[in-house]
């Protein structure tokens, strides 16, 4: 390809043309630059397929093991979980999954606020949720995780975060949205953590047990730490998602 015609190649997936509009959100509702959030609509395709294969990754990794063939179907979280509460356990390939159906959503012109409102809550919320466990319990991680899967899940758990802060191109984040997202975001902290309904506590799996005491954390234990990181993440992604809803309304206003 000649080098002009790369370049113009090049500048038409990141131009805007064509796309939803940036409504001039204030840098700590937007922090990507216009182009990457270009980008990533332009190739919206990939992006969701990128996702459904991080949402297969996942529920092989929380232990639904169609290959190998040597596994059990059903292993590892799955199998120490009761069945009536699977749809809860898998947060991460959820997460992916509902930013996968509201990319593909929109792109067929059909675009979902409630799916588009869980998949900023879910890639928030686990795409920083993650990456803090990892790092908080990072000595017990490494001696039980692969350390190339670590680096993997710690990265590819910020890159969630970073397709969560393109929704807003594609998305207005109405209340209602909001409340759906947030009702199934604070369900599962409440099961994760605090009244499990069936069995024990349902969080991911964790490389220390529960009840560990941390004394470098001031005797907190490893289930109060993530618990803090959890509800805390979902409080943020109400805020973040409410505050996008409403400087939207006053920009609009503005322009009137």
């Amino acid at each position: 390809m000649a080098p002009s015609r790369a370049l113009s190649s090049l500048v038409a997936l990141v131009s805007g043309e064509g796309l939803p509009e940036p409504e001039g959100l204030p840098r700590w509702l937007a922090p990507l630059p216009t182009w990457i959030e270009n980008l990533g609509l332009r190739l919206v395709w990939v992006v969701v397929a990128i996702n459904l294969l991080g949402t297969a990754f996942g529920f092989w990794y929380y232990g639904f093991h169609p290959l190998p063939l040597s596994d059990p179907l059903v292993t590892w979280q799955f199998a120490a979980e009761p069945v009536v509460m699977w749809p809860l356990v898998p947060d991460s390939p959820m997460a992916t999954l509902f930013i996968a159906l509201a990319f593909a959503s929109w792109k067929l012109g059909r675009t979902n606020e409630y799916l588009a409102a869980l998949a900023f809550f879910g890639c928030w919320k686990l795409g920083l949720w993650t990456p803090y466990v990892l790092a908080v319990f990072s000595e017990a991680f490494l001696q039980t995780t692969w350390l190339p899967l670590y680096v993997f899940l710690f990265v590819s758990h910020l890159a969630m975060v970073v397709q969560a802060f393109v929704l807003h191109r594609i998305a207005d984040f109405p209340v209602r949205a909001v409340a759906v997202a947030l009702a199934w975001y604070a369900l599962n902290d409440v099961v994760d953590y605090f009244v499990p309904i069936v069995g024990d506590p349902h969080h991911t799996s964790l490389p220390l047990a529960d009840g560990t005491v941390l004394d470098v954390a001031g005797g907190t234990t490893v289930l109060q730490l993530a618990a803090a990181g959890a509800v805390l993440l979902t409080f943020a992604a109400t805020f973040f998602a409410l505050a996008t809803r409403v400087k939207k309304l006053e920009l609009r206003l503005w322009t009137e």
